[in-house]
């Protein structure tokens, strides 16, 4: 009975009302205000859960999943990479050699990191080599660069291009740089400009014979793994003192906090334009309580429960804000399979690594999302629900 009562003035006072229509304005516009401010929220989740997932996917390309390096002087060795091998034989492994450089051509200098791997090693474990090497023989001293680098020296196929090296020769009564030259042969795209503009590649054998490694040594070993925060801990549990391992989520672990603070705090400030919406809701309640007041206690004079009158007024509000949220979820909706489908945003490509708008809604994010604007439309309802009820009956009916 209670609920059949509530539901009734509930349709009662949805309907428009020509005498107070400035309340039905209002509520229109905390209809409308809960469906923009949710869809917003959606798409800004997601631009910011896409960005956050291409940026991922480009440092976790470039950095490796794990990588080994020597916490001493002493290089890691061949017996001890075939004793990893033996152990982990579902991992990828890749030794490498890294110095820093300078690249010059002409009168151009500029700095960057030279890494000596074997490519076909290397090529199972980044993508980005692997498609820069495809259908390509590289032989000694063959140099693959980033695109960046490749524009700005303007490298073509077979050019040399000359490095210098942090490695000092003797000569005469001083020590020069040590300098070589290798055969240009192709350049990769990344997709960030950090590494397009300062990562080449070479072979193993050819940076091992500049830098004058023994056989069989190496800098570290990169490792590709598809579940690197577990495989981690079983390395390191093996790894002589003299190794040390590290994950790519650890080189990066300030860049991706930035991130993650970002998106709460963007979170935060868009949950605060439902909040605005909501106060519409508020206001539109306590207005028909107001021009209600009569009616209110005319029903609790007759008997009416205040429980009654209480969720009528709470179901009112959650009929406006949860029309607003099934709205804006549709909406948003709407909006995001347009962005993903059509290039209505380019981007360009050099600075975001991407030239279309990523986009991606975790689960996570639309749960939230639902859940914290359900819970404000739900307090918004609550207050003037309750206020309904504190009406004082004789007052009311004496003086109005």
């Amino acid at each position: 009975m209670q609920k059949n009562l509530s539901l009734y003035l509930v349709k009662k006072y949805l309907r428009f009302d020509k005498s107070q229509p400035f309340i039905t304005v209002i509520s229109l516009l905390a209809f409308f205000g809960v469906a923009i401010g949710l869809t917003v929220l959606m798409v800004a989740m997601a631009i910011m859960n896409g960005f956050d997932k291409e940026f991922e996917k480009k440092l976790f390309t470039m950095n490796y999943p794990l990588s080994i390096y020597s916490r001493s002087f002493s290089p890691v060795d061949q017996a001890q990479l075939n004793t990893l091998k033996e152990q982990f034989p579902k991992l990828l492994f890749s030794p490498y050699i890294s110095t820093q450089v300078i690249i010059k051509k002409g009168n151009r200098l500029e700095g960057g990191m030279l890494f000596g791997v074997h490519f076909e090693q290397e090529a199972k474990i980044n993508s980005i080599v692997a498609e820069a090497i495809q259908g390509k023989t590289l032989d000694k001293y063959d140099l693959i660069t980033g695109s960046e680098i490749a524009k700005t020296h303007q490298f073509s196929p077979d050019e040399k291009a000359t490095l210098i090296f942090t490695k000092n020769d003797p000569g005469g009564m001083s020590l020069i740089p040590k300098m070589k030259r290798f055969n240009y042969q192709g350049s990769f795209r990344s997709g960030l400009m950090a590494y397009d503009k300062a990562y080449m590649y070479t072979t193993l054998e050819s940076l091992a014979q500049v830098m004058q490694y023994d056989e069989g040594h190496f800098d570290g070993v990169h490792i590709y793994s598809d579940n690197p925060l577990v495989d981690i801990e079983k390395i390191r549990k093996v790894l002589p003192d003299d190794l040390g391992i590290v994950g790519w989520w650890q080189m990066n672990g300030n860049f991706f906090a930035a991130l993650a603070l970002e998106k709460r705090a963007l979170f935060i400030v868009l949950m605060l334009i439902i909040l605005i919406a909501s106060l519409n809701i508020i206001s539109s309640l306590l207005m028909t309580v107001m021009n209600r007041r009569k009616e209110i206690a005319l029903l609790l004079s007759l008997g009416a429960y205040k429980k009654e009158i209480k969720n009528t007024f709470f179901y009112l509000g959650l009929v406006i804000g949860g029309g607003g949220m099934v709205f804006g979820i549709l909406l948003g909706s709407l909006a995001l399979f347009v962005l993903g489908s059509f290039d209505i945003i380019s981007l360009p490509a050099d600075v975001y690594g991407t030239a279309r708008l990523p986009l991606d809604l975790s689960m996570l994010d639309f749960v939230l999302t639902v859940v914290g604007t359900s819970v404000i439309v739900a307090l918004s309802s609550y207050y003037p629900a309750y206020k309904a009820t504190q009406i004082n009956v004789l007052d009311t009916l004496r003086n109005e």
